[in-house]
C-alpha cells in the first residue's frame, strides 16, 4: 500500500535561508535536504521575501489572450509558483477550443475540483469497478474527479470554446496522460499488443498517430 501527500507546514516561519539555490527540489537525496523540508527556501544574499514571493502573475496574459488552437493547460504548481510548497494547493486554467479534448489522464497525488467558467463541457471518470460517471457541465457548474482515477474533459461544441479553473489538494498533483504514457514511451510493442489484444502493426499505427 502506498500513499503520498504534501509536507505539513509546522513552523510560523515559512521561508528558510539556505546557501544552495533550489535545495528543496532534492527530496530523495538526504544530504541535500534543507533542515526544515516543509519550509520554502531562499538563497543567501537574495532580496528580502515580500508579497511578491507569494503572488503568481502567470495567469494575467490569459485575460485578453486569443483562444489557443488546441487544448491548453496553464498551471500554477510548486514548479511555477514556489510559494505553494508545503501548502497542499495548486491551480490550473484549462482552455478548450471547440471540439477539443483533454485526453484521458490521472492525477496521482490529488483529487481535482473543476469549475467551468465559460461554455459547456463533457466530463467523466472511471472508478476502480470500471463504472463510468459522466456529466454535461454548464457554465458555473463544479465537478470533482477523485484522486488517482482515470478521467477526461471534452468540449463537444465545435464552434465555441470552454474555459475551466481546476483546484488541486496538492502543490504537485502530477499528470499522467495515458495515451502519451502508453504509446510515446519505450514500452515494447509486443507488450502493448498483448495488453490490448491486438497486433504490433496496430500499436505502431497508434504510436505514429500520436507523433503526428
Amino acid at each position: 500500500m502506498g500513499a503520498a501527500w504534501d509536507n505539513e507546514t509546522m513552523s510560523g516561519s515559512l521561508v528558510q535561508t539556505v546557501p544552495i539555490k533550489n535545495e528543496f527540489f532534492y527530496p530523495h537525496n538526504p544530504s541535500r535536504r534543507p533542515r526544515h523540508p516543509h519550509r520554502l527556501c531562499s538563497p543567501l544574499n537574495s532580496p528580502p521575501v515580500d508579497g511578491n514571493f507569494f503572488t503568481f502573475t502567470g495567469f494575467r496574459y490569459l485575460v485578453s489572450a486569443p483562444v489557443p488552437p488546441k487544448f491548453t493547460a496553464v498551471k500554477a504548481t510548486m514548479e511555477q509558483f514556489p510559494a505553494l510548497i508545503g501548502q497542499s494547493v495548486s491551480y490550473a486554467v484549462l482552455i478548450y477550443p471547440g471540439g477539443s479534448v483533454n485526453p484521458v489522464h490521472i492525477h496521482p497525488r490529488s483529487a481535482e475540483l473543476l469549475f467551468l467558467t465559460q461554455g459547456t463541457l463533457e466530463v467523466g471518470f472511471v472508478d476502480t469497478k470500471n463504472t463510468l460517471y459522466t456529466q454535461t457541465l454548464q457554465q458555473g457548474d463544479v465537478f470533482v474527479f477523485p484522486k488517482g482515477l482515470v478521467h477526461f474533459q471534452y468540449n463537444a461544441d465545435t464552434k465555441n470554446p470552454a474555459v475551466a479553473i481546476s483546484g488541486f489538494g496538492s502543490a504537485n498533483a502530477g499528470t499522467v496522460s495515458l495515451p502519451n504514457t502508453l504509446f510515446n514511451s519505450s514500452i515494447d510493442d509486443s507488450v502493448l499488443a498483448l495488453s490490448f489484444k491486438t497486433d504490433v502493426a496496430t500499436i505502431q499505427k497508434l504510436k505514429a498517430g500520436l507523433k503526428g
